[in-house]
């Protein structure tokens, strides 16, 4: 076996900062015991210089905080500044005996390092050690707050440690702690969106969901490259309306794909019962050439089960609403359970854990699609930023009909993973949405309102004709065009025109919503 003290020049193809230094923490323990596994988002080394400091994606410690050279030390380094990596450990835990955990525990029966390590090797692995219970030693977390965001507190009798992964063993991604996400949280955006909605008549909110609704509805397919037919981009639109009333199980994940697949000849319905991918197909022989490859069915029922009862976990008032969205939302579409129809029940799922959490307050839908596809090139270099890494440890052969057949175990890929960059641009879109979108479409419904009523206490003129004026009025900036004036609005006097014009500019040149 390798060794810890180990002094290299370049990491799975990447060089360090520095030249002929020891690996710590994760790193270190995927050098030695060469784990199979993608890269943590940062990797640490012993630097020769007396400064911490970063550079890319490499964090440099003192030689004062260099870990003893063995497992325990690597491992109690990493949780202290590293974090929680259920994967590594997942990997690191397959390989070494588990005499090796005893012996750690044994040494230090009421050690805080010891006892993290303890409790993870049993939940990771599911068995229960050669160990009598903890009897002494205050609790402690699992999760150092200050690294990651915690879901809700359980404690662990046992080990006298609290619980507060933000997952369970069948599906556990973490979020690292970062200075966008504590920004967005201090906004305090669900707040903002309630207050906002608490100030306007009901019946602009209740229009202004309507078509917001429809708007999200339409984006979603036009997402997945679809132009639906008005009715049935209507029809997602009212089920997008309905996240968070039922509870999420994999009958209603079923439910929810019915309705996205309207014409089911062709699509098999339910949970996959042979591989997936997304990707193209090579041109002469038609084999996959996948940009993501989906969880084997094998393993389908467990995860899905594993994202449930996660969410159910992150419905708890602790945990922020849009890191649990990011969370499942992701989560379920990095899995891609389906044949067809994932993706848009991806991100209504994103509704559905701001609607169970009462983000914006009841009956209110954020129309993340729309601003998803405002951003569509950040959204696809979000999702292949996990999806790319783990296509190299994912073995499969390609099936006769074109598909993918996976070879390996490659669970783990799927239920342990970082979401902070989904996490990060989630918050973004809802940011958006609050800042921007919300705002934009009440005040135009405000403003149409008030020239509507302008207009027919002028002049005696049906709905659809008020409609018509005021929308042709919007395309022209303001001002009714030639070929108007000579057809629609014939019957209109110059003088009235003028009047109309002048009340649009006065209505359209300030902000009616404050």
């Amino acid at each position: 076996m390798k060794s810890f003290s180990e002094k290299i020049n370049v990491f799975h193809g990447k060089y360090l900062p520095e030249r002929n230094v020891p690996l710590a923490g994760y790193a270190n323990l995927m050098y030695v015991y060469d784990l199979q596994v993608p890269l943590p988002e940062t990797l640490s080394f012993i630097s020769e210089k007396y400064t911490r400091y970063q550079r890319d994606n490499w964090l440099a410690f003192t030689p004062r905080h260099a870990p003893e050279p063995s497992l325990y030390g690597h491992l109690s380094f990493a949780m202290q500044y590293e974090g929680i990596d259920l994967s590594v450990l997942k990997a690191l835990f397959d390989k070494i005996v588990s005499t090796e955990i005893v012996a750690i525990v044994q040494n230090q029966p009421t050690g805080s390092y010891s006892r993290r390590i303890w409790f993870l090797y049993e939940y990771l692995k599911n068995i229960h050690l050669d160990l009598p219970d903890a009897t002494r030693g205050a609790y402690i977390p699992i999760l150092n707050e200050a690294l990651q965001y915690a879901g809700p507190a359980r404690r662990s009798k046992r080990h006298r440690v609290t619980n507060n992964l933000p997952g369970v063993p069948a599906f556990c991604p973490l979020i690292r702690r970062t200075e966008q996400l504590d920004k967005f949280i201090g906004l305090k955006l669900g707040e903002q969106a309630k207050k906002l909605y608490g100030e306007m008549h009901r019946d602009i909110l209740m229009r202004a969901s309507a078509f917001l609704l429809l708007k999200d509805s339409k984006a979603s397919y036009k997402i997945e490259g679809e132009v639906p037919a008005q009715n049935r981009a209507e029809r997602w639109g009212r089920a997008i309306g309905q996240a968070g009333q039922y509870p999420l199980t994999e009958e209603e994940l079923c439910r929810l794909q019915e309705m996205v697949i309207e014409d089911h000849r062709f699509v098999y319905l339910g949970l996959r019962s042979e591989g997936g991918f997304i990707g193209e197909h090579e041109r002469s022989t038609g084999s996959p050439l996948p940009d993501h490859i989906s969880a084997r069915w094998q393993d389908l029922e467990y995860l899905i089960a594993g994202l449930i009862e996660t969410s159910e976990l992150l419905k708890d008032d602790s945990v922020d609403a849009v890191l649990a969205a990011a969370i499942i939302g992701f989560g379920f579409v990095f899995i891609h359970p389906f044949a067809d129809g994932n993706g848009r029940i991806h991100r209504y799922l994103l509704h559905h854990m701001l609607a169970q959490k009462h983000f914006s307050g009841k009956g209110i839908v954020f129309p993340i699609s729309t601003v998803i596809l405002e951003n569509i090139m950040e959204y696809k270099a979000v999702l292949e930023s996990y999806s790319q890494p783990r296509l190299e440890f994912i073995k499969w052969h390609a099936t006769e009909d074109g598909n993918v057949s996976v070879e390996n175990e490659t669970i783990d890929l799927y239920r342990y993973f970082d979401a902070t960059k989904q996490a990060e641009f989630l918050y973004q879109c809802v940011n958006e949405t609050v800042i921007n979108i919300l705002p934009d479409e009440i005040n135009y419904l405000q403003k149409y309102d008030s020239m509507k009523n302008f207009i027919i206490n002028f002049i005696d003129m049906p709905d659809r004709i008020v409609d018509l004026l005021i929308r042709l009025l919007n395309q022209n900036n303001g001002k009714l065009s030639q070929p108007a004036r000579e057809n629609e609005f014939k019957a209109l006097k110059i003088e009235e025109i003028e009047l109309i014009e002048s009340k649009y500019a006065e209505l359209y040149t300030v902000t009616i919503f404050k």
